[in-house]
């Protein structure tokens, strides 16, 4: 049975938090708040977990899954060397909005989809989410919603979309305007902009100091 702990209350969010990891290492999955929107998440190294994830979502393999780290420096040990555009907006932007792909070390045993060798990462500015990461390590998370619905801002929206397959609920409250991280493709020979969410491109071009075009 599923449990959802509010993380308004101190003694709720240290249990929930514990619950939380207990989920994750054991291959379950969780539902927790972030800066965005609430996210659907499991242990990055689980590929059963992933899959169970990507089954909750009713989603395959082919809109592969994005990490979600709890510091800078965990980026460097799950990236095939790290271009220096990555290091600029991940000074500029984390934790926060911007989701970066890049290469993926090639070490790495895990299936989050069809990456084809990339991953997209991002570090998020929420408490809840950072304290769950720094316990657990990297975790592959998705918006928290089944594929073809509106993506949860609320714990109970969660709820209502993904119920018992999800493990453990952390409620952080709703999460507000319900905006997207813009995502930015290191991989090319020139940065590309693949969707501008609560980042502007403007913005991203700026910490860049070139102009970042739209995907081919």
């Amino acid at each position: 049975m599923s449990a959802v702990y509010d993380c308004g209350e101190p003694h709720t969010r240290s249990d929930g938090l514990k619950a939380a990891a207990s989920a994750v290492r054991s291959g379950r999955l969780v539902v927790l708040p972030t800066d965005t929107v609430y996210g659907i998440g499991a242990d990055a190294f689980d590929a059963s977990a992933v899959r169970a994830l990507l089954e909750a979502k009713n989603r395959g393999p082919d809109m592969p899954v994005g990490v979600l780290v709890g510091s800078w420096s965990t980026v460097d040990g799950l990236v095939l060397g790290m271009p220096r555009q990555a290091r600029a907006l991940i000074g500029a932007f984390w934790p926060g909005d911007l989701s970066i792909v890049v290469a993926h070390a090639p070490s790495l045993q895990w299936n989050l989809g069809t990456t084809r060798g990339t991953v997209m990462l991002r570090m998020p500015l929420h408490p809840v989410a950072l304290e769950l990461l720094r316990e657990v390590g990297p975790m592959a998370v998705s918006s928290a919603n089944v594929s073809g619905q509106p993506p949860a801002g609320t714990a109970q929206e969660a709820v209502d979309q993904l119920g018992e397959s999800v493990a453990v609920y952390l409620d952080g409250g709703p999460s507000g305007e319900p905006v997207p991280s813009t995502i930015v493709d290191l991989t090319g020979e020139e940065p590309e902009l693949l969707r501008e969410g609560a980042v502007s491109a403007e913005a991203v071009a700026e910490v860049l100091g070139e102009e970042i075009g739209p995907a081919q």
